[in-house]
């Protein structure tokens, strides 16, 4: 991020000392988010627009960076408390806020469903009946999201995307729950299968930090409104020519 960008925002000595306490800024990052992290460095670091917004951080802190990796968002947010990362970078959910303090959003997913090929569904708001039953990787933040808000159908759940489609095929599932994006290399594994119309969530990725941290979580908030103000983050997003990521309103 530019000088000016950097200027745009006040990082004061009780921020710094919250997000890297030990001269480090470690960022927890989510590796199951296709679209946040994109490829592996020569060095197999994570790259992609979650860890290059930690990178402007940390060069904002003056401090270096540690990229911290997890396999799944849960993994990352179960570790909040354990003094693993200074900074998160995951999707912003009610049940992770009881131990993260989030920013709003900087970026968010279309989520929606993939049913088969004889289904009669058209629209995502139509899978919420008796009967239906929902594949969906759990504890993603679109599981979160339906564990919250579906009444009528049933979640099923399974650990990570590949299990998950491997559930809705084998049993024959009348929905896979997952991110757009996913979604469209995932429809040419099953034959016939489509993706509904319309959408029953938008993912809201956000950078958090540890409870408590007020000073730290100000900072990240003044951080993330200013990257997405001077078109950095649509930088990021065209410069890893992602497809499926909008900049958060």
């Amino acid at each position: 991020m530019s000088q000016d960008a950097q200027s745009q925002h006040t990082l004061s000595q009780e921020a710094r000392s919250q997000l890297a306490p030990k001269g480090v800024l470690r960022a927890g990052i989510n590796l199951s988010n296709f679209l946040l992290v994109t490829g592996r460095s020569s060095l197999g670091a994570p790259e992609g627009v979650a860890p290059d917004m930690a990178r402007a951080i940390a060069e904002q802190l003056g401090v270096a960076l540690q990229l911290v990796p997890f396999k799944t968002p849960g993994e990352l947010a179960d570790a909040a408390p354990d003094d693993i990362w200074d900074i998160g970078l995951i999707g912003s959910e009610p049940a992770r806020s009881e131990k993260i303090d989030f920013t709003t959003a900087y970026v968010e997913i279309e989520a929606t469903y993939l049913v088969h090929a004889d289904s009669a569904l058209r629209h995502a708001s139509e899978v919420d009946r008796p009967g239906n039953r929902i594949a969906v990787s759990a504890r993603s933040a679109y599981d979160l999201w339906l564990v919250r808000n579906i009444k009528h159908a049933t979640l099923m759940h399974a650990e990570g995307f590949d299990a998950t489609l491997e559930l809705f095929v084998s049993q024959k599932l009348e929905a896979m729950a997952s991110l757009r994006p996913g979604l469209l290399s995932d429809v040419e594994k099953v034959p016939g299968s489509r993706i509904l119309e319309g959408q029953f969530t938008a993912v809201q990725q956000s950078i958090g930090v540890p409870k408590g941290k007020t000073e730290a979580a100000k900072f990240l908030q003044g951080f993330v409104q200013h990257a997405k103000k001077s078109g950095f983050v649509a930088e990021l997003i065209a410069k890893h020519h992602v497809k499926g990521l909008s900049v958060a309103p």
